[in-house]
């Protein structure tokens, strides 16, 4: 029962931990919703030195969206006159404005380098996003609300993930307590002592007499 017990505190815990952290944890993983018409600034860093940097889109990278090496760089047709960039590897900011909806996806910042055997080495880098391009409202005041909502319902669920816990808690305590009642009170015997009939001490007595 106490392992029981224990199991449920952890995965309680564990859950509204999980949920408090849901907004820390998108993130992290870098998802950006952003209105239609706004832009978005993808910041490539790599802790190491590089000397090859792409921006590629699409779930398995099948799109190449900007590049550069130590001598020139080139930009995707579809984004030549919407897209800037400014610094120098390994550190490149990507500005890419006048966002629409089918510059919806994921972003990646791929490194490539080589290493002392002169092998191609590919390595992702930190600034990778999954941009999100919702359609615009007519005021920035809605946008805002819109924004506002998901936070509200998170503070939501992190109250009634509690409230749950709790009450599941208290269940588990008190049948806890009532299995340690039942489990120490003393035991009525259930073997009832062996009562000799009256009688047959009598006739016992009668016969050792007449011998």
């Amino acid at each position: 029962m106490s392992a029981v017990y224990l199991f449920i505190l952890i995965l309680c815990l564990y859950g509204t931990a999980r949920t408090a952290a849901g907004k820390a944890e998108t993130d992290g993983y870098g998802v950006v919703r952003i209105n239609v018409g706004k832009q978005i600034t993808i910041q490539c860093k790599s802790a190491s030195n590089q000397d090859m940097l792409y921006l590629k889109k699409g779930l398995n990278e099948e799109e190449d969206i900007y590049f550069t090496d130590s001598n020139k760089s080139t930009i995707n047709q579809k984004f030549t006159d919407r897209l800037q960039f400014h610094g120098k590897l390994p550190n490149v900011d990507i500005l890419i404005k006048n966002l629409t909806l089918d510059d919806t996806g994921p972003y990646w910042c791929v490194y490539k380098s080589t290493d002392q055997k002169y092998e191609l080495k590919t390595t992702k880098g930190s600034g990778s996003v999954l941009l999100v391009v919702t359609e615009s409202k007519s005021t920035d005041s809605l946008a805002d609300q819109r924004y506002e909502c998901p936070e509200q319902s998170q503070s939501d669920l992190v109250l009634v993930t509690v409230v749950i816990c709790a009450a599941v808690l208290i269940v588990v305590l008190t049948v806890f307590l009532i299995w340690i009642i039942l489990k120490t009170r003393p035991l009525r015997s259930t073997v009832k002592k062996r009562q000799v009939p009256v009688n047959d001490v009598y006739e016992d007595m009668r016969g050792t007499i007449r011998r």
